[in-house]
C-alpha cells in the first residue's frame, strides 16, 4: 500500500468514526453518569442570561470572511474568521493578513499572516470590478519564497467579494509589474485563473496544459481543512469536469502531505451533463469509500462541489450512483437534490 493511500485510508476511517460520536464503540447506547441538579443563585441566571445576550450581540456585529493565510506546510489556504463589521470589507480583509496586526489573536494553530508587519493597504473598486490595492513601502519587506503566495492571498481574499473579479497592484502610489523582491511579473489583472498552490508535478510541456483548481484536504486530526491546489492538465482533456474528477481520484503529489478521500477505484459511468449551472456526476459504487449504508463520506463531497464550482457557470453539483440519486451522506442527509458550494470555506474542523 502506497503512503498516499494509506494517509487516504485514514481520512476516510476519520470520516466513518464521527458517525459513532455520541453512541458506544459498537453502535450500542453509552451509558452516562447523570449529576443531581445543580441550585442556580437568582443572580447567577441573570448574570448568565447577560452573558449569553452579549455574545449574541458580539456574533451579531461580526461578518463572516475567508483569509487566505499560510500554514505550516506552505499552502495558501482560506480560514474563515468572524472580522467586526464594517463598510469597507475588501480593505478589512487586508487588514486582517498582515503579520502582528488584527489577527494575530485569531489565527488558527500552525497558520501564519502574509503580509509583512506594519503593511498598510488603501483599496479603491471600480464599477467594473477591478480592486486597485495601493501598499504603503512596508509592503516590499518579505521573504522571497513568500512572494508567489502573497500574490496568490491577495487574489483570492478579495475575489472572494461579489463585486470584485480581478486586482491591480501598486505601492505608494507606484504601480507595480512586477513584484519587488524577487521580480515575478504581476499581469495588469490578477484573477483566480492565475491559479493557486500550483502543483506542477509530472507536466514535461507546460504549454500544452491548463490550469485546473480541485481541492484536496490538509491538516491534521481534529483539524482538517480544505486546501485549494491548481494543477495543470493536458489540454486534450475537452471535459473540464471529467478532468476535475480525474484529479480527485488521482491525488495530489506524492510528495505533498495533502490528501484525497477518492479512492482509485471511483469512476464516473457517463459523461456529466450540464444544464443551468448545474453538473449531474452519475458514479460507481465506489464512491461509498467502503462507508456503512452505502453513504457519501461529507468531506469528500465538499471536495468534488468545492472543486466542481470552481468551473464557470457552475454553481450546483448533483450526485448520482448506478444512476440513482436517492442516497445520503454520513450524516444521514439524502441527496435527492443538488448540492450547492458552501457560501465560506473552512469555517470549522470537520
Amino acid at each position: 500500500m502506497s503512503k498516499n493511500k494509506a494517509k487516504i485510508l485514514g481520512v476516510t476511517v476519520l470520516s466513518s468514526t464521527v458517525m459513532l460520536s455520541g453512541c458506544g464503540l459498537f453502535g450500542g447506547e453509552t451509558k452516562k453518569k447523570i449529576d443531581p441538579p445543580k441550585t442556580v443563585a437568582v443572580g447567577d441566571k441573570k448574570a448568565s442570561k447577560e452573558t449569553a445576550a452579549k455574545e449574541k450581540g458580539q456574533v451579531e456585529n461580526t461578518v463572516k470572511t475567508e483569509l487566505y493565510l499560510i500554514d505550516k506546510y506552505g499552502y495558501v489556504v482560506p480560514q474563515t474568521l468572524n472580522l467586526p463589521k464594517t463598510t469597507s470589507v475588501a480593505k478589512q480583509a487586508l487588514e486582517y493578513l498582515v503579520a502582528n496586526g488584527a489577527v494575530s489573536n485569531m489565527l488558527p494553530n500552525h497558520f501564519r499572516a502574509v503580509l509583512p508587519e506594519d503593511t498598510v493597504p488603501t483599496v479603491n473598486i471600480s464599477k467594473d470590478g477591478v480592486a486597485t490595492v495601493d501598499f504603503s513601502k512596508e509592503f516590499k519587506n518579505y521573504q522571497p519564497e513568500d512572494e508567489m503566495k502573497i500574490l496568490q492571498s491577495i487574489t483570492w481574499t478579495l475575489t472572494q467579494f461579489n463585486n470584485i473579479h480581478s486586482v491591480k497592484l501598486k505601492m505608494n502610489g507606484h504601480e507595480l509589474t512586477e513584484m519587488p523582491v524577487n521580480g515575478t511579473p504581476i499581469s495588469e489583472h490578477l484573477s483566480r485563473a492565475t491559479g493557486i498552490n500550483l502543483d506542477t508535478t509530472d507536466v514535461v510541456d507546460i504549454t500544452n496544459t491548463k490550469p485546473l483548481t480541485v481541492y484536496y484536504v490538509g491538516g491534521e486530526e481534529n483539524s482538517y481543512y480544505f486546501v485549494p491546489v491548481t494543477r495543470r492538465v493536458n489540454n486534450n482533456e475537452k471535459d473540464n469536469f471529467v478532468a476535475v474528477v480525474n484529479q480527485l481520484i488521482k491525488g495530489p503529489s506524492g510528495k505533498s502531505p495533502l490528501v484525497s478521500e477518492f479512492m482509485s477505484d471511483v469512476k464516473l459511468l457517463e459523461a456529466p451533463k450540464y444544464a443551468d449551472g448545474t453538473v449531474t456526476l452519475n458514479f460507481n459504487k465506489n464512491i461509498f469509500g467502503g462507508l456503512e449504508d452505502k453513504e457519501i463520506s461529507q468531506s469528500l463531497l465538499d471536495a468534488l462541489v468545492l472543486s466542481l464550482t470552481e468551473q464557470n457557470g457552475v454553481e450546483k453539483v448533483a450526485v448520482q450512483v448506478d444512476g440513482k440519486a436517492d442516497i445520503k451522506n454520513d450524516k444521514g442527509k439524502k441527496l435527492s437534490e443538488p448540492v450547492t458550494r458552501p457560501e465560506k470555506v473552512n469555517t470549522g474542523s470537520f
